[in-house]
């Protein structure tokens, strides 16, 4: 099969922040392109990204984590109450799923951490193909008790077993030794032969249609400034205290430094607010060019942002969501590839981010190892290798 001519292909994407549908996106801007039919399910911001791409979307139940006012992972939060209210708010995704998919009548559903996509598209046996970066994620706890362990293991298991439902499981992330999501991809050997490794999933390739000049002028970047591009992204209730944050603190950034954050707000406008050096826009329309525009980025440590920041070849100060055990592992990772430095977010002022960035441009460790990673292993390819197998599944 060389394309997707008549075919029809469900897309289950995760809506807690933006990484998930930003990579699984043009997947399915791919397939509508090769004659096929797509529906996606997402919720939240999601929902509204999608719509700026004109994709039909469905706006599924929304699942998020319970956040204090810093942004952190409100565990306290996390009780048996709390936890049966999701169980509830899940149960309904799964029945909101069912109705959909059989509305929609796919040849194949494809699951970006969708658990709920799963579910549904093994009841109606419909082929499933699940894309992750992580398998057994870490459950974030305050006390690491034997109740806590074996309800761990409880969960984990579960997990293990549900994505197992898949025909395929595809991780966006680059081979080893370069692998991002190293700590939370264990996956049995009993279905290791379903498992591919593909690569990043872009949007935009490094260079595929370079705007770096002009966005340069268009900022009023100088010769003797570098470009800071601050991605903020994932859900509004995470992010928004680290905006508050950076902002005071992106402008009163030296003048050898032009800041641009964007607040990831898919409905927010592009009209840019100046304070000082740095310049604040709601939503970035054209994110890449930015991301290629830039000599270093300020983000969290969510996968898909990372695996686009090395894909650009460009280094990161990373300041993790508090408490959120991927995240942590993610930056960890970063820093044992020597491709980024992270902050803890409580040790996030102006002096101290200053000191990083400074050390992260001034590293001739981070440009050498971001030159080897993307001049060995081909990352553009992940696309391509995520609608290879998709053909196959529909042959």
């Amino acid at each position: 099969m060389t394309g997707f001519e008549g075919k029809r292909v469900y897309f289950g994407v995760c809506g807690m922040g933006l990484g998930h549908i930003t990579r699984s996106l043009p997947i399915a801007q791919s397939v509508v392109a090769e004659g096929g039919q797509v529906l996606l399910s997402t919720y939240l911001d999601s929902v509204d990204y999608v719509h700026k791409f004109g994709l039909p979307v469905v706006s599924a139940p929304d699942l998020s984590m319970n956040v204090d006012v810093t942004g952190s992972i409100d565990i306290k939060a996390a009780t048996l109450l709390s936890g049966m209210g999701s169980m509830l708010t899940f149960l309904d995704q799964v029945r909101f799923e069912i109705q959909t998919i059989q509305a929609f009548e796919p040849d194949l559903v494809f699951a970006d951490t969708r658990l709920s996509s799963i579910y549904a598209a093994r009841l109606l046996k419909i082929p499933i193909v699940t894309l992750l970066n992580q398998f057994q994620p870490r459950i974030p706890r305050e006390r690491d008790t034997n109740i806590f362990k074996t309800l761990d293991g409880v969960i984990m298991t579960t997990l293990g077993r549900s994505w197992a439902l898949s025909s395929t499981i595809l991780i966006p992330d680059f081979p080893e030794p370069y692998t991002i999501s190293l700590d939370s991809l264990r996956i049995p050997r009993r279905i290791g032969a379903r498992v591919k490794l593909v690569g990043s999933i872009l949007h935009q390739s490094p260079k595929q249609n370079s705007n770096v000049n002009k966005i340069k002028e268009e900022l009023g970047v100088r010769e003797d400034q570098k470009l800071i591009y601050a991605g903020i992204s994932g859900p509004r209730a995470e992010k928004i205290p680290l905006i508050k944050l950076l902002i005071p603190i992106l402008s009163k950034f030296p003048d050898r430094y032009k800041v641009i954050m964007s607040m990831g707000i898919p409905n927010g406008g592009s009209k840019q607010v100046h304070h000082g050096n740095l310049i604040l826009v709601p939503w970035i329309e054209n994110r890449f060019d930015y991301l290629e525009a830039c000599d270093l980025v300020i983000s969290r440590g969510g996968h898909e942002t990372l695996m686009q920041s090395i894909s650009y070849g460009k280094p990161s100060v990373i300041i993790p969501m508090p408490k959120h055990p991927e995240q942590y592992g993610n930056a960890r990772r970063a820093m044992e590839m020597k491709v980024a430095i992270s902050v803890h977010q409580r040790d996030v002022n102006l002096e101290h981010l200053v000191e990083r960035v400074d050390e992260v441009l001034e590293s001739d460790t981070i440009k050498r190892v971001l030159n080897e990673i993307n001049e060995k292993e081909h990352l553009g390819d992940g696309l391509n290798r995520t609608l290879e197998t998709l053909r196959e599944c529909l042959d």
